[in-house]
């Protein structure tokens, strides 16, 4: 940089120096200049005060605006309750409570929303999973009256209830009530339901009163509907079986008990009085029963639940209670909530054993009987019911025993005779009517009936066909073991597999497997006694592998029986030949053939000649 330059920048710095020096503000100055800045914040402060207070003010106003407007809404909702509740408004809204009573065997929670039982607990029984029998709990359940009143349809069981009484835990000979009313603007105008228990007791009475309510009531209605839907919960292991065992049951005033399918979805109006109707699960059962009679119609429903449900069924039923539009009137009844258990229903009465499919007609009668009481006298021994159910066979068997010994004798001479009956029909075989007659004249000589073998064994038929039944339906057997079946009552399984067969399952039942493999033996020992052409052989032995598939899914105490029977029988078979000598009879049967027949035929063997001799057949001579 040359001398020019720097003298140039010297310059310009004191003429800065220079203008910063004298134009500096005096101390007057700055103290004016703070005054003014003091001044300005003052003013800002309070603008923002007065900001502040008008956003208060605006929110103490806005406050007032939603107070007016929540009381214009409730106002509004009151108003909307009273238009559609009428006299029951006031039982629009309110905070669930409930309340137990509860004795030795169930425990029912009632609640004041729709004044209903809510659920229902068995104590003594515990689900395949070890939970505890809850027959239904809220979710699952829908109790009310439906009826209109100041032209408004009511439904109980949205509105809520005043309890009247408290919770108890019922002693043996005490007992307990508790009511639910359901105010119809003022106290001595009311719905109320009344419920009763007593110590060691599946029933909780039930009752509905009509107080004061007349005028409130349509002027029109002749009756109120009560409405009773259940969603069925799984209890057992095979909720398929379960499905299958699950239904509603009903009995007409006349004492007639029937039932809707079992197996598929159905509805149906009752045409007449109806005493009771039950819900009635595989093991459970729930029943309204009136005092009297519920008036007609009565509508029942069922539906059953999908492969992915966990739920069983389905049930809805609709009872007509009549009204007379009187001051007071009242409507009894009460809920059974318990076990099918034969004995216990059959002490409430009214057909309600019924409900137990024991079958029909002769089956059930065998069943209820003998079977039933031979199974409680051995069970009141309190041995495992494996052992009864052992003893109970053989008393069976030594039941039957004489006619087993007679269906074997009469197949012991047939096979005697066999010989003859094979040239008899080599003889004949073209000629289908003079087969019959030679071998109807043949059995007469030799007094053999061709009959004396069948009827024994269809004699026995009852029996099997009743235990058939029995066993399934059993609540003694339920969650009961024996060797390696955990529940009697259901199938047994060595072996879960991991795939499906068709017509068979998804395990391996060792029971039914023991029950085939003794049906085949005992068909083996049979056809060496019997006449059996080979087609009816073959079907012999198809029958039991057709068994398998259906027993596997079947209560083990079903299959333990079978399998106990045929191997009883299997004995009997051996013990029979030695004492009856095959030449013996056949030295008796030749003595029978050189007798004169006797005059007397049996009425088969009339028509059997009366045919013969219509279409020109000459009668073989005697």
């Amino acid at each position: 940089m040359d001398r020019n330059s720097v003298a140039g920048l010297v310059l310009i710095g004191i003429i800065l120096i220079s203008y910063s020096f004298f134009t500096a503000p005096t101390a007057e100055q700055l103290a004016e200049e703070k005054k003014t800045q003091d001044s300005i914040a003052l003013v800002a402060k309070q603008k923002a005060d007065l900001q502040k207070a008008a956003v208060a003010k605006s929110l103490v106003a806005d406050t007032a605006v939603v107070a007016v407007a929540d009381s214009a809404n409730d106002t509004l909702a009151n108003a909307a309750s009273a238009a559609r509740y009428g006299a029951f408004a006031a039982a629009a809204a309110g905070a669930e409570q409930t309340t137990v009573l509860e004795n030795n065997l169930i425990k029912v929670t009632l609640t004041n929303k729709g004044g209903r039982v809510k659920s229902v607990e068995l104590k003594k029984y515990k689900t395949w999973d070890g939970k505890p029998v809850t027959l239904f709990d809220s979710d699952s359940t829908k109790f009310g009256l439906n009826f209109f009143a100041q032209n408004r349809s009511i439904s109980t069981d949205n509105l809520y209830f005043t309890a009247v009484g408290n919770a108890a835990n019922v002693g043996e000979k005490d007992s307990a009530s508790l009511s639910m009313r359901l105010f119809a603007g003022s106290p001595d105008r009311y719905i109320e339901f009344q419920y009763f228990l007593k110590g060691n007791d599946y029933k909780l009475g039930y009752k509905i009163n009509l107080v004061g309510v007349s005028d409130v009531i349509a002027q029109n209605t002749g009756y109120l509907e009560l409405n009773w839907n259940q969603i069925i919960d799984n209890q057992e292991k095979d909720i398929k079986t379960e499905r299958q065992n699950s239904t509603i049951y009903y009995m007409f005033s006349d004492e007639e008990v029937d039932y809707i399918s079992e197996r598929k979805d159905e509805a149906m109006d009752l045409p007449t009085k109806v005493k009771w109707v039950a819900m009635k699960q595989h093991f459970f059962t729930q029943v309204l029963m009136a005092d009297n009679a519920f008036d007609k119609p009565t509508h029942i429903e069922t539906k059953a639940g999908g492969e992915t449900d966990s739920f069983v069924k389905q049930m809805k039923a609709s009872f007509t209670i009549p009204y007379a539009h009187n001051g007071n009137e009242s409507f009894g009844m009460h809920f059974y909530f318990g076990p099918n258990h034969y004995q216990t229903l059959k002490a409430e009465g009214f057909n309600l054993e019924k409900q137990i499919p024991l079958g029909w007609g002769i089956f059930g009668w065998v069943n209820r009987f003998v079977v039933i009481p031979i199974f409680n006298f051995l069970n009141s021994f309190d041995w495992n019911y494996g052992i009864i159910i052992l003893i109970l066979t053989i008393v069976i068997k030594l039941m039957l025993l004489p006619l087993t010994f007679k269906a074997y004798l009469s197949q012991a001479k047939m096979k005697v005779l066999k010989p003859e009956v094979d040239e008899i029909q080599a003889k004949h075989k073209e000629d289908p009517m003079k087969l019959q007659q030679e071998m109807m004249g043949l059995y007469r000589k030799a007094g053999v009936s061709p009959l004396g073998g069948c009827l024994p064994m269809l004699l026995q038929m009852p029996i099997l066909i009743a235990m058939f039944r029995f066993f399934p339906q059993s609540i003694e057997l339920r969650q009961e073991s024996f060797l390696w079946a955990h529940d009697l009552s259901s199938y047994d399984s060595i072996l879960d597999l991991p795939f499906n067969i068709p017509f068979y399952g998804d395990h391996v039942s060792l029971f039914t497997l023991l029950m085939t493999i003794s049906t085949l033996l005992i068909t083996k020992v049979n056809s060496s006694t019997q006449m059996t052409n080979p087609q009816m052989k073959w079907m012999m032995y198809l029958m039991p592998i057709i068994f398998l598939g259906v027993f596997n899914s079947y209560s083990a105490g079903l299959s333990y029986y079978y399998f106990l029977a045929n191997t009883i029988s299997i004995g009997q078979q051996y013990l029979f030949r030695s004492f009856v000598d095959e030449d013996e009879i056949h030295r008796k049967i030749q003595e029978n053939k050189k007798r004169p027949a006797a005059a007397t035929k049996s009425k088969f063997q009339q028509r059997l000649e009366k045919m013969a001799k219509e279409k020109g057949y000459q009668m073989p001579k005697k």
